[in-house]
């Protein structure tokens, strides 16, 4: 069940300041999904550095989070002014399997993360003039606009990126969720489907003017990527994002092999333990949500992405312009602070109060990122124990680690 409302304040010391307040892309499976098609790499040149050397190990601070907290493991990275300042990783691969222990190179499902990644290429995509933030659905896609209901053929791109283009928070009702699931064909083409069965509907809401989180949102806004360039959303990201960033490790779905326990796998809470979820058919979301949250990478890569859009908001880069950076974290008025793929809110850790904020999950896995732009620092934290519907040991875990990075790494003396 796709969870589309902030959790709850939760009151625990120092947790106040970072309590999560965006919805994940969560979703509970039951029939298996089609393997995604073989991403094509493209590589391009690397335009973006993240200084590593020196970085101090928070392995021990994090095991003593973890161990309270009886998940199988986390990993964080720190950055403060464009090098990497803190890393570690502790705890297993898979829960009861001792010698399967995490590396700092392991991969993380990124779950939510992902929409902030989408919304940096479709801004990379703008600026070369490859689409319009006012780009529409009609415009797209003239071969769909007749089978439209006419309230989505105006819906754009920059709706859809802040999460108020009419796109609703649950596909279940509708039977598109089903429909999704059980389509064997392309990403590509399970984007298409879903475009054609969504839009045959009428909007949530009157598009335009009203918050409401939505994975089908972003993976329209995918679609319209990858059709105006003719290459998958997944080559797209790989070529644009992962490369020019640095993020080596950057791929889609579970990051194990089927079988083995090469990376760390997912896991969900049953009767009061970590039960661990097979990196098979049915272990992440239909492809289809793809641009909305299929991503993982390693937490290094993780960081990267983050320091990118800390620098971004400082200067130009080959990679992106920085008004197209600031674009990218202003929030949309009457929006609920979302901006594109980013909550905007105000903490008094972060310097002039402003910070971005994200979490990621699809229910096996839980992921956020916490950057402060005035202080030129980020905190990025992974856990392989998802959220289902609420608050649990994923979330304590991760929130607690970026709160006591926050007290090492900003407010120590």
């Amino acid at each position: 069940m796709v969870r589309s409302n902030p959790l709850p304040p939760l009151g625990w010391l120092l947790l106040a300041v970072l309590i999560p307040l965006v919805p994940s892309c969560a979703v509970r499976r039951s029939a298996p999904a089609p393997a995604p098609a073989p991403v094509r790499v493209v590589k391009s040149s690397r335009s973006f550095l993240l200084e590593t050397n020196g970085a101090r190990s928070v392995d021990a601070l994090i095991e003593t989070i973890r161990r309270e907290n009886n998940v199988p493991a986390v990993a964080c990275a720190v950055v403060r002014s464009n090098r990497l300042v803190g890393i570690g990783a502790v705890g297993l691969r898979r829960w009861g399997f001792t010698n399967a222990a995490v590396a700092l190179d392991d991969r993380w499902h990124q779950g939510s993360l992902t929409k902030a990644m989408t919304a940096t290429l479709a801004a990379m995509l703008v600026d070369e003039g490859r689409i319009r933030w006012d780009s529409t659905l009609g415009e797209i896609f003239p071969d769909r606009a007749a089978a439209m209901n006419p309230r989505w053929r105006a819906v754009t791109l920059d709706q859809l990126t802040t999460n108020r283009g009419g796109a609703p928070t649950d596909l279940q009702s509708s039977g598109i969720w089903r429909v999704l699931w059980y389509f064997s064909g392309s990403p590509t083409a399970a984007r298409r489907l879903l475009l054609e069965r969504l839009t045959a509907l009428p909007p949530s809401s009157e598009p335009g003017t009203r918050y409401e989180y939505s994975n089908a949102g972003f993976a329209l806004a995918g679609h319209m990527l990858e059709t105006v360039m003719g290459r998958p959303w997944e080559e797209l990201l790989t070529e644009r994002v992962f490369f020019p960033l640095g993020m080596t490790s950057g791929s889609f779905g579970p990051p194990a092999t089927p079988g083995l326990m090469d990376q760390p796998w997912g896991h969900q809470m049953s009767d009061g333990s970590p039960k661990p979820v097979p990196p098979e058919l049915g272990a992440d979301n239909p492809a289809a949500i793809g641009p909305a949250g299929t991503v993982n990478c390693s937490v290094l890569d993780l960081a990267r992405f983050a320091a990118f859009h800390l620098l971004g908001e400082r200067r130009d880069s080959p990679i992106l312009a920085k008004a197209s950076v600031q674009r990218l974290h202003t929030p949309v008025p009457n929006n609920d602070d979302y901006a594109h793929g980013w909550m905007v809110l105000d903490r008094s850790w972060g310097g002039a109060g402003r910070v971005l904020h994200h979490t990621g999950s699809n229910t096996q896995w839980y992921s956020v990122i916490w950057m402060a732009p005035a202080r030129d620092f980020a905190v990025v934290v992974v856990c392989n124990l998802g959220a289902m519907g609420g608050v649990n040991a994923g979330n304590l875990a991760t929130d607690q680690i970026a709160s006591r990075m926050v007290q090492e790494f900003l407010n120590s003396p």
